[in-house]
């Protein structure tokens, strides 16, 4: 039994404990790899092909190492110019074994959910501004600057109106560094707030 999947922009024929190099994917050596874009299958006679995939098939690999390719060189010239550049490249890329190839109706092995990173970094100053009103909407006050008030606790438009010299003194050492004067900000803060 055989299939023909796709992964990191190319098409590989893979059979049960064969070993393939293929572009960096994510995992370390043991892990488990599924590859869902499976574009063939074929048993003996039988070959079925997808349009242009087959759903439900998926063939099960295990990452056996992380490794870098063989050193290329990048050799520029330009003639009569004394033009001369010289670079080497090595590609990274992971090497995995087939462990089994599913046809469509076969069991079904989940991929592990890996946690966005940036994604969290991202939720957590909208959650924190949810309540709060658009700080973006005073002068001199960009995305940057609204996201270091909300992060120091200013949120509302309430809030900056009612500061004291010595609060917008740390503000102004830290966020505005002097572009922004304290009655313009505040007198637009109480507007606003209205």
């Amino acid at each position: 039994m055989f299939a023909v999947i796709k992964t990191g922009g190319k098409q590989y024929r893979v059979a049960q404990d064969e070993v393939i190099v293929v572009e960096k994917l994510a995992g370390d050596a043991g892990d488990t790899l599924v590859f869902g874009d499976v574009l063939m299958i074929g048993d003996g006679d039988k070959v079925e092909m997808g349009a242009p995939m087959i759903g439900g098939a998926q063939v099960v690999g295990e990452v056996v190492e992380q490794r870098r390719a063989a050193k290329i060189i990048i050799f520029k010239k330009k003639q009569r110019n004394t033009y001369r550049r010289k670079q080497g490249h090595r590609q990274t890329e992971t090497v995995v074994k087939i462990t089994e190839i599913l046809a469509k109706g076969g069991k079904t092995v989940e991929k592990k959910a890996a946690a966005p990173k940036k994604a969290e970094a991202k939720a957590a100053p909208a959650a924190k501004a949810e309540g709060g009103d658009n700080l973006t909407k005073l002068t001199g006050v960009g995305k940057v600057a609204a996201g270091k008030l909300n992060d120091e606790g200013y949120t509302t438009f309430a809030q900056i109106a009612a500061l004291t010299d010595e609060q917008f003194a740390k503000l102004d050492a830290d966020v505005f560094k002097g572009r922004v004067p304290k009655d313009q900000l505040v007198s637009e803060a109480k507007e606003l707030s209205k």
